[in-house]
């Protein structure tokens, strides 16, 4: 049986994967180590299974993680515990230090303790850390510029992206220098159902639902590309099992669109599905000031992933927020 620590397992992308993870793998035990921060959403159908376990914790706290190890005496992490929105980190970056950098030098240090130099732990087991990062590490691209391969270095522009590119230092700098099994992913930007509503698709969802102004930063020309959080679950599973020690690998969706753009497609769906008496959904659209160090652009080439592992993705954009729309009116 692989037994796996999954951390931020109650937060949007972490939960989807743990779902995905035990329905695919009803022999493996999976452990969900997460703080229940403001984001999190338990799932209670899975408290029921038998080979699920939830803490409720920080990965920034050494001896907890310690007691995991021993404990549960891990095959494999799947490192998703992160804060997560710009906006946040720009007012409080110091958490964003504690939790992505500390919170990964924690875990890696725990991982490093048990799988090298506990008794009886063989000294090459092929155990497996996977470090989930973001496309943002990166740094922003204008419009016209290709996207970026797994080779370009890495150059945040913002406290969040900045303390994922830190994760993935020490991620780098564990493997070379204990041998520590690593593979890492930088995704593009997420969507899908329980994704809190500071993001942007649900925000706007949720905004023109209740017929409240839909706020765009700037002029609403930032570019994004937008992956389903299920093609990301399946991606994840993919380079967990099948990368190669010590990649890694771009996952995206080559779904690119402005904020406005994708307003516009909400809006939209909803004139068509769940129309207003004498006006558009569209008229809720408006513009405030423009976040400071907004990026104008993030794109993923994701050929090495496809071409090596055969991950592709599965939801188009159209389809994926079609679905999205609709669950959410059938959930009122």
């Amino acid at each position: 049986m692989q037994k796996l620590l999954v951390t931020g397992g109650a937060g949007f992308i972490g939960s989807h994967c743990i779902e995905l993870l035990l329905k695919k793998y009803p022999d493996y035990y999976i452990v969900n180590l997460d703080k229940l921060t403001y984001a999190a959403r338990l799932s209670f159908a899975l408290q029921e299974r038998p080979n699920y376990y939830f803490v409720e914790g920080d990965v920034a706290n050494f001896v907890l993680v310690g007691e995991l190890f021993q404990t549960f005496n891990f095959d494999g992490v799947i490192h998703l515990a992160a804060e997560s929105h710009v906006d946040r980190s720009i007012v409080d970056p110091l958490l964003f230090i504690k939790t992505n950098v500390e919170g990964t030098g924690v875990l890696l240090h725990a991982a490093y303790n048990h799988w090298f130099k506990a008794p009886g732990q063989p000294r090459h087991a092929h155990h497996r850390f996977l470090y989930v990062s973001t496309d943002e590490v990166y740094g922003a691209l204008d419009g016209r510029s290709k996207p970026f391969t797994e080779t370009a270095p890495l150059a945040p522009t913002n406290p969040y992206s900045a303390s994922k590119a830190a994760g993935e230092c020490l991620v780098k700098g564990y493997a070379h220098t204990y041998g520590l099994h690593t593979v890492t992913t930088r995704s593009t930007n997420n969507y899908g159902r329980y994704q809190y509503p500071e993001k942007l698709i649900p925000m706007v969802v949720k905004n023109a639902l209740q017929e409240q102004s839909i706020a765009l930063h700037g002029d609403g020309s930032s570019i994004r590309d937008w992956l389903h959080v299920e093609d990301h679950s399946r991606a994840i599973d993919c380079v967990f099992h099948k990368g190669q020690s010590g990649q890694s690998y771009n996952i995206g969706a080559n779904e690119e669109r402005t904020n406005l753009e994708i307003a516009l497609m909400i809006c939209q769906i909803l004139d068509r599905v769940k129309p207003l008496s004498g006006k558009s959904y569209t008229s809720l659209i408006g513009f405030t000031a423009q976040r400071a160090g907004q990026d104008r652009r993030y794109a993923l080439d994701c050929t090495k992933i496809k071409a090596t592992l055969g991950w592709v993705p599965s939801i188009r954009l159209q389809e994926g927020i079609e679905a999205l729309v609709r669950s959410q009116l059938f959930s009122d």
